[in-house]
């Protein structure tokens, strides 16, 4: 897979908050990096199928790998996907917010978005300035996270121009800046074609949340089938240790130089909002090994454990 040439900016100029000229951009197949509560995507109009396939040159992203769609409300959702009772019931309760629905695509979902599959993950962001976006234009944006594929998902403007401002064209895409994204990480995303209904990616609503509405949803089972359901993924350039005490660190000593101890035990809220930026301020500040000491595997500890052991695992090769 070849990646999308250079721009040789810093991509500064791309940064505004003009909501009706992202509109524009997005009909006129430009890439908008969109803000949500969770993290930034990288936006296209799904029915343009040179936008979407910018998303996977400028990502670096394999082909086969779905992308969610983002909608601005549940009955712009059922032009795309099929809602049984099950996903009817979570869209009702928990949109606009943190969870994308697997459910049966229709006719109006390109091949490109689902990788071939027969199914679409469906979400209805809650951040104002890109609800308003999704309600201007009408239709459906694909939105992956905002950086290059496998690398740690970006929760502000700043993270976006880092990774892919020198990727995108000042003449057709924009980055909408929507200030700091409040989550922290990514949506949970529920199976809802499977009996039961599974948890693909765990997130800020949690499994005794979704339990709570629909009676049971188990944990994944079977292939990848939905965005973040690799092993590795997250992940930044240092290497990632995650532990539940810091007795159980050996060689490298936390001690020694390069190395850092991150505890997220504290604040379980905080730790999601900030995990991204923490493991990008490795990088920046040459740290080799970030030993992370995870929260309890409780609520919203669970997608805060999850995106850490994916970071530990490293970097998915494009491909792989």
């Amino acid at each position: 897979m070849t990646s999308a040439p250079p721009h040789h900016r810093d991509g500064h100029d791309l940064v505004s908050t003009d909501v009706n000229e992202a509109v524009r951009r997005l009909r006129l197949g430009g890439l908008v990096a969109i803000a949500t509560e969770t993290v930034y995507g990288l936006g296209a109009d799904i029915a343009v199928p040179e936008a979407v396939d910018r998303i996977f040159e400028t990502k670096g992203r394999p082909r086969g790998h779905p992308l969610i769609i983002h909608v601005a409300d549940v009955d712009i959702a059922r032009r795309y996907g099929v809602f049984n009772h099950t996903a009817a019931t979570l869209a009702a309760a928990c949109w606009p917010g943190p969870i994308t629905l697997l459910v049966p695509r229709t006719d109006q979902v390109p091949d490109a978005v689902t990788g071939g599959r027969d199914t679409v993950g469906i979400r209805v962001p809650a951040h104002d300035l890109t609800a308003e976006v999704l309600r201007r234009h009408g239709g459906a944006i694909a939105a992956p996270s905002a950086n290059r594929f496998g690398e740690v998902s970006p929760t502000s403007v700043a993270h976006v121009v880092a990774d892919l401002g020198a990727l995108l064209n000042p003449h057709t895409d924009l980055i909408l800046d929507g200030g700091a994204s409040a989550i922290g990480v990514e949506s949970s995303i529920v199976d809802t074609t499977s009996d039961p209904p599974q948890l693909l990616r765990p997130g800020a609503i949690t499994t005794d949340d979704i339990d709570r509405l629909i009676g049971h949803v188990d944990g994944p089972s079977g292939p990848s089938r939905a965005a973040g359901m690799l092993a590795a993924h997250y992940a930044p350039a240092c290497t990632v240790l995650a532990v539940d005490h810091l007795d159980e660190v050996g060689p490298p000593d936390i001690s020694a130089p390069g190395v850092r101890v991150l505890d997220l035990r504290a604040d379980v809220v905080a730790a999601a909002r900030d995990l991204y930026t923490h493991l990008r301020m490795a990088d920046t500040d040459d740290i080799t090994t970030l030993v992370v000491v995870m929260p309890a595997p409780h609520g919203l500890g669970h997608a805060v454990r999850d995106r850490v052991t994916k970071a530990a695992a490293g970097r998915q090769q494009p491909g792989g």
